[in-house]
């Protein structure tokens, strides 16, 4: 169990709580017998001693009853009923003086006082003994104590459904919508879940609506930007038509990337994993860049094979071979592996801001105007979706951009 988590709070609050009222359990019995055998005991010798001074005369009869009234003491005067209990009783303490001898008897879970004079033996019977006294308080701490019990079970069963409800949110973080967590109920825990129930509801509804409009948009588009590059073969003017030519070429870049980010932000695209060769990857990566080979470089060491979504992990390395080419001076790029790695190297300035910056959607340098700065942005989702880090790093008048961690990937 979590030592920080309120499960465990509540249970170790309970075994102090349950230890604790052991233990003053304990010294409580312990303290009540002490003192109940000591009032017993300064009874019984108030008894035998003013009892003992009448058989010696040193009293009358009438001080006796005086002395010994309020302590309830009745005399068993059935000889044979006296005789059964002396044989048969269990002598807690005896004591002997020259004026006779006292010992305190239990028979039947009642005390008795003997007391012995010379030919006379008188047997008292301690009316106001009481031997459920010990039962009683055990009684008391056992109902106290099963009480907690019942409030522990209680308190765990009403905030159990937190752990469901935590599971649930685990799951919602990693991105996973089709959780159940609503309870019937007015607690503040079924409050929490049905409220957090009906958000989840509300993104998964935002989240149709997202990728119908976006499949949407990119399903209208695609017809007249068809249509447009068909008519734009037929114009004569190479000047207006080259023009043209690149409007739609952006259209259809954007379109594409669209289609990426709609592909990993809905959760879809990293369902498809299967095992590839890297090789493989990397040569549908060069066929839809549509380069030439003069201007890449390939230097794989190890020709893994990796578990991936063949069509995202395609598209990061095509962006990535663009973008070394469109920003390099010398229009080449170099892909190379290493051990935990795959680097896309090109010469060129270094970047003006940190990796982070360009890695929201629609950020591109004021010089650029070859993308709609979403390059970056779908290479490194597309890695946080295959557990992959994506870096960057400027040296010896270099630009390295890698995914690292490759080696998550390896399928043996």
């Amino acid at each position: 169990m979590n030592k920080s988590s309120i499960f465990f709070s509540i249970t170790f609050v309970f075994i102090i709580s349950i230890s604790s009222i052991i233990v003053a359990f304990i010294f409580l019995m312990d303290y009540d017998q002490q003192n109940y055998t000591e009032k017993l005991n300064n009874k019984y010798t108030i008894v035998a001693r003013a009892t003992l001074f009448h058989l010696n005369n040193f009293i009358s009869k009438k001080e006796l009853e005086k002395q010994v009234k309020s302590y309830n003491m009745t005399e068993i005067s059935n000889k044979k009923v006296q005789r059964e209990i002396i044989e048969k009783a269990k002598v807690l303490q005896k004591i002997t003086a020259k004026i006779g001898s006292t010992a305190i008897m239990v028979y039947n879970r009642r005390n008795y006082l003997l007391i012995v004079h010379k030919n006379t033996t008188l047997l008292l019977k301690d009316d106001d003994y009481q031997p459920y006294r010990y039962h009683t308080i055990r009684t008391i701490f056992g109902l106290v104590l099963l009480i907690i019990i019942l409030d522990y079970i209680l308190t765990i069963r009403r905030i159990k459904p937190l752990r469901k409800l935590k599971r649930e949110m685990d799951k919602f973080a990693k991105g996973d919508l089709d959780i159940s967590c609503a309870r019937d109920g007015e607690d503040e825990i079924s409050q929490v879940s049905n409220s957090f129930q009906n958000a989840v509801n509300q993104i998964k509804k935002l989240n149709q609506s997202r990728q119908l409009f976006l499949r949407n948009i990119m399903h209208e588009l695609k017809t007249p930007i068809t249509k447009g590059r068909i008519s734009v073969e037929m114009i004569d003017n190479s000047k207006q038509k080259q023009r043209l030519i690149n409007v739609f070429e952006k259209l259809e870049l954007l379109i594409n990337e669209f289609t990426s980010i709609e592909q990993i932000t809905s959760g879809d695209g990293i369902k498809n994993v299967r095992t590839y060769k890297l090789s493989d990857i990397i040569d549908e990566a060069i066929d839809l860049s549509m380069i030439s080979q003069d201007k890449i470089v390939i230097d794989i060491k190890n020709n893994w094979n990796i578990k991936v979504d063949f069509k995202l992990f395609t598209t990061a390395i095509k962006n990535l071979i663009d973008n070394g080419i469109k920003y390099s001076i010398d229009k080449r790029v170099v892909l190379e592996t290493s051990f935990d790695k795959i680097s896309f190297i090109s010469q060129g300035n270094p970047m003006q801001y940190d990796l982070s910056h360009y890695l929201e959607p629609f950020t591109q340098d004021k010089i650029s105007h070859k993308s709609f700065g979403l390059g970056l942005y779908i290479v490194h989702n597309i890695m946080k979706a295959h557990g992959l880090e994506f870096t960057y790093e400027h040296k010896n008048s270099y630009n390295y951009f890698s995914f690292e961690g490759i080696t998550k990937l390896l399928v043996s």
